[in-house]
């Protein structure tokens, strides 16, 4: 079973999962290790909700050490973070990171002009076609200018909200702005996230897609980590069982975990 280092928990603002019941579950699937990533993506607003993606870090890590002692001897618990990438706060990432210790930190791209592709709005006003350019845009910038993530995060996150979703969707339709971004991404020693929500919300694809992580390995790239970015505990290690051949196909005989924020290279 492969270890699942992007897991959401009640510290999320948008998970009710308890810490414990994600532990547990992935014990129940036979992992050795797992690695929680809550979400913290500052100076941000959801219409409605409010700021609700602002982790209690103060909370957060204190109690993450406490029931990694607590799980000790059953599974070893890694202390992550999911940070919302944006280049005007580049400053307050960079100190965040500098005085806080983590094991693993996921750096993705939620909200593009201070709007989160999850929610419809996000597409008003654009074809799908500009709304994807523009996401693929911003993160390009985003991945140039800030190194305060290990690994980033789901990198055609945007697609699974899109009006067609990936029925349009190709590698070679937004070449012109993935390849600089893997080139980036390798050029910095930063790794890529092979994400399994893509199966979850229906593209038949994980995020990336397949010939995305054919293509960053092409290039030379061979950090890759592995996540479900499961809310709940049910899609914990989500569709965990197709990822062996694939990942194969792609040109991948590793998957990466973090000790911290060391890569560890584990066969496939």
């Amino acid at each position: 079973m492969f270890s699942d280092f992007h897991t959401h928990t009640d510290f999320s603002g948008d998970s009710d999962t308890p810490v414990s019941k994600q532990l547990d579950q992935a014990i129940k699937l036979g992992m050795k290790e797992i690695c929680i990533t809550d979400h913290h993506d500052h100076d941000v607003v959801v219409p409605g909700l409010g700021p609700i993606f602002e982790l209690d870090i103060d909370s957060y890590l204190p109690f993450m050490n406490r029931i990694r002692e607590e799980y000790a001897g059953r599974i070893r618990v890694n202390i992550g973070i999911e940070l919302g990438l944006q280049l005007h706060i580049k400053e307050y990432l960079e100190d965040f990171v500098k005085n806080h210790t983590f094991d693993f930190i996921i750096g993705s791209s939620h909200f593009i002009d201070r709007k989160d592709p999850y929610y419809p709005e996000f597409f008003q006003g654009r074809t799908e076609k500009e709304a994807y350019s523009r996401y693929f845009e911003i993160t390009l910038k985003r991945v140039k200018e800030l190194d305060c993530f290990d690994v980033f995060g789901h990198l055609d996150y945007v697609v699974r909200y899109g009006p067609n979703k990936n029925e349009f969707y190709s590698l070679e339709e937004y070449r012109d702005l993935i390849d600089p971004i893997l080139k980036t991404l390798i050029e910095k020693g930063k790794g890529l996230e092979c994400n399994t929500g893509g199966y979850k919300y229906k593209l038949g694809h994980p995020n990336p897609s397949e010939e995305i992580l054919s293509r960053y390995r092409e290039l030379g790239g061979e950090i890759l980590t592995i996540g479900s970015d499961a809310h709940t505990p049910e899609h914990l290690a989500y569709d965990f069982q197709r990822l062996k051949p694939v990942l194969q196909n792609c040109g991948f005989r590793y998957y990466t975990v973090y000790h911290e924020r060391k890569p560890e290279f584990i066969p496939i």
